[in-house]
């Protein structure tokens, strides 16, 4: 570990230029007692720098100096593929191997290429959390993802929604999925592949045993599949709506995708006052109805009368909440 962090070193003062013992420990995520000590083991080694003291002073490696220490290690490799998800990488345990993955490549590269990839960092990044919601907290994460990789095993309390709530599970831990901001684990449960919200894993121990993955699966198209058969489960009903132009402008900001192609695919030709129908996927009333309130007066039920029914009385208990 210090020997990494040390050519790590080597290759912030190669790339950055000088850098003072606070941003070097901020780079490596170490205290500046460690980056002088350090420096002291690089000095001891051999390698050319100098240190200014002084409010713009620190350290600074001799013109020409470049070191060919870039190969990469298994860890740093495989972290390659998280080089524009930074929060991501984190959030797997990967964060350390990949800033010196970064390093590594960024080492290697002339330097025009090097500015180059330095503005696209600076200038790109990704968020993936959906607006008005934080990320799951998933203290558990790491661990699963250690399993993943190892292909080990995973002992686990976990929280459901159907009774009984709490269940143990072993399962064999095939893939993580990053949906807005929320983590799933893809494992083989019974003879079963499964998905389990990370952030609901209530305890986890990774076991000895191994396991053998399925032969050809494909974690992106496994779950290109999960996400059909998923909206096919919930949405075991339909329902017809007028909407008005300004609903039909509002629909992709208010409602799920699976709703808004099922509209763009169903709609009419407008009537005289420029409103359209349409027949959308709908879940129980209880689901439905705070979605179809979003579009306010914009929107009419037309079927099924109990929702239709179920919407009026909703109305009707707003007017003589705020009748004055």
């Amino acid at each position: 570990m210090r020997a990494s962090r040390l050519v790590s070193t080597v290759l912030l003062l190669q790339n950055r230029g000088r850098m003072t013992a606070k941003e070097l420990a901020e780079a490596l995520e170490v205290s500046t007692r460690t980056v002088y000590r350090d420096m002291e083991s690089l000095s001891n080694a051999g390698i050319p720098f100098y240190a200014e003291p002084g409010h713009d002073g620190g350290y600074e490696l001799l013109d020409g100096y470049r070191t060919r220490l870039t190969g990469l290690t298994a860890g740093e490799a495989e972290s390659l593929c998280l080089t524009g998800m930074p929060g991501v990488a984190a959030d797997l345990g990967l964060g350390a191997v990949l800033t010196a993955a970064q390093l590594k490549l960024t080492a290697a590269l002339p330097a025009g290429l090097r500015d180059r990839a330095g503005r696209i960092s600076e200038r790109f990044h990704l968020d993936a959390p959906s607006w008005y919601q934080d990320g799951d907290h998933t203290p558990h994460l790491t661990l699963v993802a250690e399993a993943v990789w190892n292909q080990r095993e995973v002992r686990m309390r976990y929280e459901r929604w159907a009774a009984p709530h709490e269940v143990a599970r072993t399962v064999q831990p095939y893939g993580l999925v990053l949906k807005a901001g929320h983590w799933y684990l893809v494992a083989r449960t019974d003879g079963r592949l499964r998905t389990y919200r990370v952030s609901r894993i209530l305890h986890a121990e990774v076991q000895p045993a191994t396991f053998d993955r399925e032969p050809g699966f494909d974690l992106a198209a496994h779950w290109r599949d999960y996400l059909k058969q998923f909206d096919a489960r919930r949405y075991h009903g339909t329902a017809t709506l007028r909407l008005s132009p300004h609903a039909v402008a509002r629909l992709p900001d208010l409602l799920e995708p699976a709703i808004v192609d099922a509209a763009r695919r169903t709609a009419t030709e407008p009537g005289p006052d420029g409103w359209i129908e349409v027949t959308v996927p709908a879940e129980s009333a209880e689901h439905t109805l705070p979605q179809l309130l979003k579009l306010g007066a914009d929107a009419e039920i037309v079927a099924p009368r109990e929702l239709r029914e179920r919407i009026a009385q909703i109305a009707r208990d707003m007017a003589r909440l705020y009748q004055d």
